[in-house]
């Protein structure tokens, strides 16, 4: 028996676009949101719908780490069913990246150290399969699982699942509607196509290191996986437009989303520079940008505040809110080009400045002005921001097992439909009983021998 069995509890939810009701398992966690306890009526179906938009939508999360569990997470937070297939030991990777952790509670009877904080970053609104696609049985309970799925996302390197049949040619034929995304570090094809990519590596190799740090310094990576993430906002994208191409062929398609062309895609302005000036990049700017001056960091007392003056107005707004109003008419720092190749000296004169104050006290000093402005704010800073919190950044999510914890919420905002957190990020193997049972129908005899031979966890 699953440890989870006398914890969860059972409710009912109307089909969407499917004839056959389904039921969901919320077991150690406590739901935020979200119509449960009872079948809903058409009525209220249809206004459920328009508060999640992906609702009805099933998805079969067969990634690890960040960039596969960012898409699916978005996906979840969108309203679809996302059911997220672990191996039954050891589940995602991300389950051991700690600490920290977040503590399991005495009532919830468990040990080990608790969830670790990478892991509940990016995996909300999830059920857990814990399930071994090594054993012909864990293919069979997916192969039977499949019609009933419209996304399949996976980051295994290219041709590794055909071993198990559960590739996009194979699958494809058993349901030719379903949308399957493959994430991987250089795409299923091209010469780096069998190679490994992390996010740090596609980082170094497709520009953005040697781009980023300061201007006398080493090449550095971004502070958080942007890469990782970007690669899973493009996919989310992608699938989203798949979607809505099956509405009107009735047919799903492989989407091939690698870190290293969404790398290349992000340079952006840099990438077009490039191309149209022949040249290599302009290197390192550390806070500063590379053809707009002042637009850059600035020391203070205590910290370092940044200003943004990107034209001649907002310049003089600067200056005057410095006390210098007259260096608006200098001849060396009238236009943009002026200050440019007078970038140094200025920056000099303006940190002569800024130093003789406290962040706090230049924000003051420029609010309201209309010029762009910010302090350099660490994350716990960032996390209290009280235009953080204000905006319902950062909420309170019950976890049965954790207790509440505080999560970063999803970021856009609607006027009709309210995507968030629904369920906190399932233990390993929360919903297998639920996936196997009550979606595939399997007996409890059926269950427990999968479990014996180590396919089920």
């Amino acid at each position: 028996m699953s440890q989870f069995a006398n914890l969860g509890v059972l409710c009912r939810r109307a089909a969407i676009a499917r004839p056959v009701a389904r039921t969901g398992r919320v077991g150690m966690r406590m739901v935020v949101g979200g119509r449960r306890g009872m079948a809903a009526s058409a009525k209220a179906v249809e206004e459920d719908d328009g508060k999640l938009p992906l609702k009805g939508v099933r998805v079969l999360d067969m990634t690890r780490v960040l960039a596969g569990p960012y898409c699916t997470q978005i996906l979840g937070d969108l309203g679809a069913e996302v059911i997220k297939v672990e191996h039954p030991i050891r589940g995602d990777d991300t389950r051991a990246w700690g600490p920290p952790y977040a503590p399991y509670s005495k009532e919830s009877g468990l040990t080990g150290p608790g969830e670790s904080a990478y892991y509940l970053s990016v995996n909300r609104n999830k059920k857990s399969l814990a399930l071994s696609f090594q054993h012909p049985s864990g293919v069979a309970a997916l192969h039977k699982l499949l019609p009933t799925i419209d996304i399949l996302v996976e980051n295994y390197l290219p041709n590794t699942l055909a071993k198990y049949n559960l590739d996009y040619a194979t699958l494809s034929a058993l349901n030719p509607k379903l949308i399957y995304a493959s994430i991987t570090g250089y795409g299923q094809t091209g010469p780096y196509a069998p190679r490994a990519g992390y996010d740090v590596m596609v980082e170094a190799e497709m520009g953005l290191m040697h781009i980023t740090g300061s201007r006398d310094g080493p090449p550095v990576k971004v502070g958080v996986a942007v890469t990782d993430l970007t690669t899973g906002l493009y996919t989310s994208n992608a699938i989203m437009a798949a979607l809505l191409a099956r509405a009107r062929t009735g047919r799903g398609q492989h989407i091939d989303a690698a870190l290293s062309d969404c790398q290349v895609a992000t340079l952006s302005n840099l990438a077009s520079s490039s191309l149209v000036s022949g040249e290599r990049d302009s290197g390192r700017w550390g806070t500063a940008h590379p053809s707009i001056v002042p637009y850059r960091a600035f020391p203070t007392k205590d910290g370092e505040f940044l200003v943004g003056g990107g034209n001649d107005r907002l310049f003089g707004i600067l200056c005057e809110g410095l006390g210098r109003g007259e260096w608006a008419g200098d001849e060396r720092f009238r236009t943009n080009a002026e200050r440019v190749a007078n970038r140094v000296v200025l920056e000099g004169m303006i940190e002569d400045i800024t130093r003789g104050k406290t962040t706090q006290e230049w924000l003051e000093a420029f609010e309201g002005k209309g010029m762009p402005y910010a302090a350099v704010n660490d994350v716990r800073d960032t996390l209290d921001h009280e235009h953080v919190r204000a905006r319902g950044m950062v909420v309170k999510v019950g976890h049965g097992a954790c207790g509440e914890v505080e999560m970063v919420n999803t970021p856009v905002k609607y006027s009709e439909a309210q995507p968030g957190i629904r369920t906190a990020p399932p233990l390993l193997g929360e919903h297998t009983e639920e996936v196997l049972g009550e979606m595939l129908g399997m007996s409890g005899e059926e269950i427990e021998a999968m479990r014996k031979e180590g396919a089920v966890r």
